[in-house]
This record gives C-alpha cells, structure tokens and sequence, in this order.
C-alpha cells in the first residue's frame, strides 16, 4: 500500500467520524426543537399525550436526518480539514508532494457513499416511519380531516377505461368524498367516459360511489349515450387500479414514498389524472443527493485548508459555512420554484448541485495551483 493510499484512508476515517459526529449532533438539536414544538401544539389536543408526541417526533427522526445530511457533511468536512491543518498533516503532506485533489478524492467519494446509503436504505426506512407518523399528527393534532380534506370536498381523478375503448379514459368527478378507515366513498359521482380522441362515448351519474379492491361500485347508477334516453338507474363496476392507499398518498407528501416506489406511482399519477411534479421533483432530488453531498466535501475542503500562520482562519471557516449553507438554501428554493412549473424538474434538482460543484473546484484550484 503506497503513502498516498494510506493518507487517503486516514483522513477518509477521520472525516467519516466527523460527519458521523456532526450528523447525530444536528439531527439531536433539529428533532429537540421539533419535540418541543409538537409538545405545544399537543396543549389544545387532550387526546395527544406526551407517549404519542414522543412517538411522533421519535418516527421523524431518519427524515430529520436525511435532511440534515449535505449540511452535516460541510461541517463535518470543516471540522475534519481544520482539525488536520491544525496538526499540520496536511501541510506535510502538500510539502511532500502529494496533491489535494489526491486526498480529497477520498472524502469526496466517502460523502457521496453517504448520500448513496441515504438514499438507497435510509430512505425507504424514512419514508414508512414519516408516513406513520403523518397519521399519528392528523388523527391527535389537527383538527382537519387529513390528506383527504380535498377543496370543497371534491375530488377529480382520471383513469384508463379498456371497457368502452382499448385507449380510453375516465375522468370521475365526486362531491363528499370520504374516507372511513379503509374505505372511500363519495356521493353525487359524475363519470365521463372518453375515446383516445377525447370524444364523449357515455356518461354515468351515481347517487354514490365505493372505491373497493380493484373497482368503483356505483350506486343508482344512470348511463346516459349521446342522442339516446337516460338508462333506469342500476347497480355498476368500473373497474380501476386505484386504490384507497394509492388516492390517500396522492394528497400526501412526496418524503413518505420511498424511491424505490416513486417511479410506480408517478406513473399512476400520471395515468390517473393526478399532478405529479412534486413527486417527480423528490425522485430527481434524491438520486441527486450523493452529488450534493460530494459537494459539500469540496466546499469545506477549499475553505478549511488554509494555513493558521496565514491568519483570517476564522473568517475563513465562517465563509465556508457561508457558502455552505447559502448552497443548501439555493437547493431547496430550486425545488420551491420547481414545484411552481417554473423550472424544468430535474433543471431545479440537479442545478443546484453540479453549479455548487463548478464553484468549489474552481476555488481548489485557486487555492490549491494560485
């Protein structure tokens, strides 16, 4: 094993431990904060007792963590850095000859690992627990009905309707639309049922309407044709692939899907009529996360290297974690304005990212060749 390797591993173990360290400190203070703000909101909410609080803020606890992870990994990378160039390490090493993008190749491949863990077996974790305590929050701390209390009650959703045509569609229009334990129903049910043209073939109108496994049961149900008598009212089933779950979620938040079962439902949200940028921008800001996180490591990295005997540390550090945190903010107001339409998704997911990367290495190179 050369020098070289050996200086790599050792300084990605110290900044693992870093991360690691910083990682738990960060998601211990945001979930205290989290705990004290459930603890007030369950003041108004008998039913809310300080089991079910504590249970509420103990299952947010891995999406906390997801969260805070890019912004543990820049303070954790300063902490490392700093802490080596203190020790002059790394300044023997770089009078050794041994370059930074040498060791720094190390760390960075160990923080997009972190991202890639995250992602790929912290998230559908995450995803379950954040559900579960999403119902836990609506059932002792709002007083709404949850991610069903659609506008005015109403509910449109579009489907595929192989029935009346192979390419066809039904687009269902309900009032009153409820959700008792695990079943949905609704009440004044309009369904228009359309070619691959979009042109009208049938229209039924339901007293009532039952989402069950597999198929819409319609109550009093009328088909109306164009230029026909309206049919005398009867029982009917619409067959559908919606489920309650699947209508439930698509109300939810994006974060209680894990990203193994976005590209699914995304596909049945697009199926079903359903906007689905936001779940589409989750998806894409996911698999982004190991490239945020490597960027991370190279902006702590080009603003904690600097000598002590230069002076200005301080000022430097305070920069990194500037620039750091500015970088994390921009990230999340790029998914802000993606959720609006006004940037393409994986434009708002990525941008931040790889433009944070751009910077970083060209402030290593400044610092590192003059």
């Amino acid at each position: 094993m050369t020098a070289a390797v050996t200086l790599s591993l050792y300084i990605v173990r110290q900044f693992a431990a870093s991360v690691i360290g910083m990682l738990m400190a960060l998601s211990g203070l945001v979930a205290m904060f989290d705990f004290i703000e459930l603890l007030r909101r369950s003041a108004s909410h008998p039913d809310a007792t300080f089991g079910v609080v504590s249970q509420i803020a103990a299952l947010r606890l891995p999406y906390v963590g997801m969260q805070i992870l890019p912004f543990a990994v820049l303070l954790g990378g300063i902490l490392c850095f700093w802490r080596l160039t203190r020790s002059s390490e790394l300044i023997v090493a770089r009078a050794s000859g041994v370059s930074a993008w040498e060791f720094l190749f190390g760390p960075m491949l160990c923080a997009a690992a972190f991202g890639a863990v995250a992602v790929a077996l912290v998230s559908p974790v995450s995803s379950v627990m954040l559900a579960r305590a999403e119902r836990l929050e609506n059932a002792y701390l709002q007083s709404g009905g949850g991610p069903l209390a659609l506008n005015g009650g109403q509910l449109w959703l579009r489907q595929s309707d192989r029935l009346l045509d192979p390419q066809g569609v039904a687009i269902i229009h309900a009032y009153d639309v409820r959700l008792h334990g695990k079943q949905l129903t609704a009440d004044r049910v309009s369904i228009f049922r359309l070619d691959d043209a979009d042109r009208l073939l049938t229209r039924v109108e339901a007293t009532r309407a039952t989402l069950v496994r597999g198929r819409w049961l319609l109550d009093n149900a009328r088909t109306i044709r164009p230029d026909q008598l309206p049919q005398p009212p009867q029982q009917m089933n619409l067959p559908t692939d919606l489920t309650v779950n699947r209508v439930q979620e698509s109300f939810a938040s994006p974060d209680t899907l894990s990203i193994w079962a976005l590209p699914g439902f995304i596909a049945l949200l697009d199926r079903s009529g359903f906007s689905s940028i936001r779940h589409r921008l989750h998806f894409q800001a996911l698999l982004a996360l190991p490239l945020l996180c490597a960027t991370m490591s190279l902006v702590s990295a080009g603003f904690s290297m600097r000598p002590a005997r230069r002076g200005g540390v301080a000022k430097m550090i305070g920069s990194g974690v500037a620039a750091g945190f500015t970088l994390f903010v921009v990230s999340k107001l790029a998914e802000e304005i993606g959720q609006s339409g006004a940037l393409p998704v994986v434009l708002a997911a990525w941008a931040p990212a790889a433009s944070g990367l751009m910077l970083a290495v060209a402030l290593l190179l400044h610092t590192e060749d003059g």
